[in-house]
């Protein structure tokens, strides 16, 4: 149990990246499955040749930067569909990491990394790690929260929602673009890197399947806690991993075969998708139905714009979006 919440914790930081392509940029990001294994490979590299692990992580963040950013150069400057763009940039990363690491798997059983302190002093496995790795990943949701408030954030939102729109005021999407595909790729490589000082070795197959991980995570997290604004949904991609973890640990003690993991994933990311749908979810009084209740007003830092014609100056004779009356 203590494991998976560990681990929950550490992909929270996978999540938090998806969330901000999928969820704010509204970009299908799939360069995620090669970023991850390049934050892995990259962290993993520079450890066994002697540098410290914690600059080992920042190198590791800084490659998951340049890959999400290519994906972004490929999308904007080259005119490459999303998805197209981030499978190139994916399948690219399949060499570059085999490059990278010399080899398939490098282990790190006998070198220093970021959990060395914690495992001397018998602290891993214990409400001692799921503390610090709780405040860890609270300080990147909190991260995130501050920066899609600011103005470049805003940007980058109303990118995700309206582009055309934002355009004509002169924000250059592009570059928003290429921006936020770097920062989620960071967050990604981070994860990679951590993930691989975790288990102790980084392999050229640990990220194979990892964008339905990421993907589950932010839906069911979503799903419960829904999404009205940056914090509720940031908050939901990052407990939403605990939970993914919590059931597939659960799976896995009731005799679940290793081999049915994806399977079950998908079904997962299907269930989550469908429940609201099927408006299980609308009945149980939960966080998730706090912010919908307010239709006059959106809080500050929303990530769901109000519809145009509730903002917009609406001419005499036009007929009403929602009641269908003449105003």
């Amino acid at each position: 149990m203590f494991g998976a919440l560990e681990l929950g914790l550490i992909y929270g930081a996978m999540a938090l990246g998806v969330y901000l392509t999928f969820k704010v940029l509204n970009f299908p990001d799939l360069t995620v499955d090669g970023s991850f294994t390049t934050g892995g490979a990259t962290a993993a590299s520079l450890i066994i040749a002697g540098v410290n692990p914690f600059l080992a992580t920042l190198a590791a963040i800084g490659a998951g930067l340049i890959a999400g950013y290519i994906t972004g150069l490929l999308h904007t400057k080259g005119g490459i569909d999303g998805l197209l763009a981030g499978i190139l940039t994916m399948i690219g990363l399949w060499s570059i990491n085999l490059r990278i690491m010399g080899k398939a798997n490098l282990p790190l059983l006998r070198e220093d990394t970021v959990f060395t302190p914690l495992r001397e002093n018998m602290l891993m496995g214990t409400w001692a790690s799921i503390a610090i790795l709780l405040v860890f990943a609270l300080i990147l949701k909190f991260a995130i929260d501050w920066f899609l408030t600011t103005d470049l954030g805003l940007a980058i939102q109303a990118t995700g929602n309206n582009k055309e729109m934002i355009r004509s005021l002169g924000v250059n999407t592009d570059n928003s673009t290429m921006l936020t595909l770097a920062l989620s790729n960071g967050f990604v490589a981070l994860c990679g890197a951590l993930v691989a000082q975790y288990q102790g070795f980084s392999d050229i197959s640990m990220g194979i399947g990892l964008i339905l991980v990421g993907l589950a995570s932010v839906i069911l997290g979503q799903a419960v806690f829904g999404s009205r604004n940056i914090f509720m949904a940031s908050l939901g991609a990052l407990l939403g991993s605990v939970v993914y973890r919590l059931i597939i640990f659960l799976a896995l003690r009731a005799g679940l075969d290793t081999n049915d993991m994806k399977l079950t994933t998908a079904l997962l990311v299907v269930i989550a998708l469908l429940l609201p749908r099927w408006g299980f979810l609308k009945r149980i009084p939960s966080l998730r139905g706090r912010g919908n209740r307010a239709v006059a007003s959106v809080p500050a830092g929303t990530t769901d714009m109000k519809d145009p014609a509730e903002i917009a100056d609406i001419p005499a004779g036009a007929t009403g979006a929602r009641t269908g009356k003449e105003i």
